[in-house]
C-alpha cells in the first residue's frame, strides 16, 4: 500500500503483575506463544515493580526501530501497552484529534485516546480487533480489554491473593507456578469486555470492574467518525442491498492496512468468494503489484476444490490447491488439538484442513496477511439447521448467540490454525458496522427464504457480476465436509479410525473419567483424551459443545442432517 505503518498484527502479549516467583523462570512460560510472532521477542520488566514483566512476540511488518512492545512514548512516560490486533481507523482518529504521532505503529492511538478520555471512551473509538493490557503507573491502574467477536485471543489467570498473568493463548500460562495454589485457574478473557484493576504498590492487583462496552447490535461509537457514505434509511429491499455493499466493501477496503503480502483463503462457498473478489477488487484499484494468491484445500475429487477453482476462473487470482490424504489428516489431530485448546467436535473437524492450508501458506508462498469468510454464517444465518427455526425471532436469537460464543468456536478455529503458522487472519464479515447494520434488520429478511439460507447476502450481489452465478446460489457445505469427496467424507474416515482407538468399554465408563461435558460419541471421547494428555483438568475452557439447534442431533456434522441426505444420494 501506498503509505507505509506497521501495525503488530499478528503478535503475542504475555504479562505478568505481583509474581512472587523468580521472573526469569516464569518468563519461559512466554516462549509457549513465540509462533504468533516468529520475528522478535522482547521481554521488559516495569520500572519499580520487581515482580512485574511483559513479554512480546513480534510478527514484523515495517518501523523496526519503533515496532516492538510494550509500546511507550515520551509523551506518557507512565503508560505501557501491549496489544495484539489492528485498528482500522487509528489514522483517522490521530487526524481527527490532532495527536502527535511518536512511532508508526497503529496501536499508539490507544495511548493518546486514553490519555484524553479514559479507558471506555478509548475501547468505543476502535473499530479494529485487538486484546491488550494497558498499565498506567501515574493512576496505578491495570486495564485489560478484547474487541466484541473475540477476533483475537486473550487468556488470564487470577489469584486470590492478586497475581495477575495474562496471554494470548493458554499455553503460556497453565505452567506457570505461584506459592498461594497450585493449580492456577486460567480463563478466557471475554470478548466485548474491558476490566479495570487497581496495581498495588507490591505489584499485584485487585480487580475493580469488568464492563461490557458494546452490543453486537448497536451501531459502534467509532461510526460517528467514519467516512463511509451515508447509509439510506427504510428498509426497502433496494435500499438495504445497496447499504450492505457499501458496508461490505467499505470492512474490505479498510482491512488492506499492511505492507506485508495479502492472500485469501477461498473454499468455494458464497462467504469466501465474496471475500476473495471483492478483495481482488480492490487490491487492483489501490494498484497493487502484485497479483492475489488465493488458497483451497481438499482431498482428491473434493467438491470445494472444483468450486474454488471456478471461482479463482471468474476472478483471476493466482490460485493454489492444496490436496492431502486421510493419513495425512490423521497424524495433524494431536498438533491441531494442542494449538486450539479445545476438544469441541465440530472445531477440531474442520480445523484440520485449515492448519494444513496455513502450514503450507508459510512454506510456499510470502503471503501473511491471509483474508477469509470466518463469521458469514453466524451472521447470516447461514447453517443448515436455521431452516427449521419456529419463527424470525427465534433465528434472529440464535444468530445473536452465535455470534456471542464465536470466540468459542469459529474464531478461535481460525486464529489458532493460522496463529500457529505466523500468519494474520482478517475477517471483513465480523466488520463491527457491518455486523450491526445486519443485525438491524427485520428478522424476516434475515432468515431462509426458498428453502436457501442466507437468501438476502445473495440476492445483495445477485447483479454484481462478482462471482459465478451458481456458485452466488450455492448452498452450504460443512466446511469439515466440502473438503472431502462425497464418496468417502472427513466425517466418515475419522470415524473408521477412531472406531479402532476407542472401545465400548472406554465409552461405558466415559462419564466417570470425564463428568464435565462427557463425550456422547467416540469420536468426541477421542479428541478430549488428546486435549486432557495437553492441558489436564482445563476442561472448562469449552462451555458446551457446538451443536445445532431445533432439531435431535445426536452429532453437529451437517452431513447428519435430513437437508443432506435428500441431497446427497450420490
Amino acid at each position: 500500500m501506498k503509505n507505509p505503518h506497521l501495525h503488530c498484527a499478528m503478535c503475542g502479549i504475555w504479562a505478568l503483575f505481583g509474581s512472587d516467583d523468580c521472573l526469569s523462570v516464569q518468563c519461559l512460560s512466554a516462549m509457549k506463544i513465540a509462533h504468533r510472532g516468529p520475528d522478535a521477542f522482547r521481554f521488559e520488566n516495569v520500572n519499580g515493580y520487581t515482580n512485574c514483566c511483559f513479554g512480546f512476540h513480534r510478527l514484523a511488518v515495517v518501523d523496526q526501530l519503533f515496532g516492538m512492545q510494550p509500546i511507550r512514548v515520551k509523551k506518557y512516560p507512565y503508560l505501557w501497552l501491549c496489544y495484539n490486533g489492528e485498528i482500522y481507523n487509528h489514522k483517522k482518529m490521530q487526524q481527527h484529534f490532532e495527536f502527535e504521532y511518536q512511532t508508526k505503529v497503529d496501536g499508539e492511538i490507544i495511548l493518546h485516546l486514553y490519555d484524553k478520555g479514559g479507558i471506555e471512551q478509548t475501547i468505543c473509538m476502535l473499530d479494529g480487533v485487538f486484546a491488550f493490557i494497558l498499565l498506567d503507573t501515574a493512576n496505578k491502574k491495570v486495564f485489560l480489554g478484547r474487541d466484541t467477536y473475540g477476533v483475537r485471543p486473550l487468556f488470564k489467570a487470577m489469584t486470590e491473593d492478586g497475581f495477575l498473568a495474562v496471554c494470548s493463548e493458554a499455553k503460556g500460562l497453565v505452567n506457570l507456578k505461584h506459592s498461594t495454589t497450585p493449580f492456577l485457574k486460567v480463563e478466557p478473557f471475554l470478548p466485548g469486555h474491558y476490566e479495570v484493576l487497581d496495581l498495588k504498590p507490591n505489584g499485584k492487583v485487585a480487580s475493580v470492574e469488568m464492563v461490557k462496552y458494546h452490543h453486537c447490535k448497536d451501531e459502534p461509537l467509532h461510526a460517528l467518525y467514519d467516512n463511509v457514505e451515508k447509509l439510506f434509511p427504510g428498509f426497502e429491499l433496494e435500499t438495504v442491498k445497496n447499504n450492505l455493499r457499501t458496508l461490505f466493501d467499505n470492512a474490505i477496503r479498510k482491512r488492506l492496512m499492511t505492507d506485508r503480502r495479502i492472500g485469501c483463503l477461498l473454499s468455494g462457498g458464497l462467504d469466501s468468494s465474496l471475500v476473495a473478489a471483492t478483495l481482488l477488487k480492490q487490491l487492483k484499484e489501490a494498484q497493487v503489484q502484485y497479483p492475489l494468491q488465493t488458497f483451497a484445500i481438499g482431498m482428491e475429487d473434493s467438491t470445494d476444490l472444483l468450486a474454488a477453482r471456478k471461482v479463482a476462473n471468474h476472478i483471476g487470482s493466482e490460485h493454489h490447491e492444496v490436496l492431502f490424504n486421510s493419513e495425512e489428516g490423521i497424524q495433524v489431530l494431536d498438533e491441531v488439538i494442542f494449538s486450539l485448546e479445545t476438544y469441541d467436535i465440530t472445531t477440531v473437524r474442520a480445523s484440520v484442513g485449515m492448519y494444513l492450508i496455513s502450514k503450507y501458506i508459510r512454506k510456499n508462498t510470502d503471503s501473511v496477511v491471509i483474508f477469509s469468510g470466518e463469521g458469514s454464517d453466524e451472521l447470516t444465518q447461514g447453517y443448515i439447521y436455521f431452516h427449521k427455526a419456529p419463527s424470525p425471532e427465534a433465528a434472529e436469537e440464535e444468530s445473536e448467540r452465535l455470534l456471542k460464543e464465536l470466540y468459542l468456536f469459529d474464531v478461535l478455529r481460525a486464529d489458532r490454525t493460522t496463529a500457529a503458522h505466523g500468519l494474520e487472519l482478517r475477517v471483513p464479515f465480523l466488520d463491527h458496522r457491518f455486523c450491526s447494520y445486519y443485525l438491524s434488520l427485520p428478522p424476516d429478511m434475515r432468515v431462509p427464504k426458498n428453502g436457501i439460507e442466507k437468501h438476502l447476502l445473495r440476492e445483495t450481489f445477485e447483479d454484481s457480476n462478482l462471482i459465478p452465478k451458481d456458485i452466488l446460489w450455492r448452498p452450504k457445505e460443512a466446511f469439515s465436509d466440502g473438503i472431502t469427496s462425497v464418496k468417502n467424507s472427513w466425517f466418515r474416515i475419522l470415524q473408521e479410525h477412531i472406531e479402532h482407538q476407542v472401545d465400548d468399554s472406554m465409552m461405558a465408563t466415559a462419564a466417570q473419567k470425564f463428568p464435565f461435558n462427557t463425550p456422547k460419541t467416540k469420536e468426541g471421547y477421542y479428541y478430549r483424551q488428546i486435549f486432557e494428555r495437553h492441558y489436564p483438568g482445563r476442561a472448562d475452557w469449552l462451555t458446551h459443545y457446538w451443536m445445532p439447534r431445533w432439531i435431535n442431533a445426536t452429532d453437529p456434522s451437517a452431513r447428519t442432517l435430513a437437508h443432506y441426505k435428500s441431497a446427497a444420494k450420490a
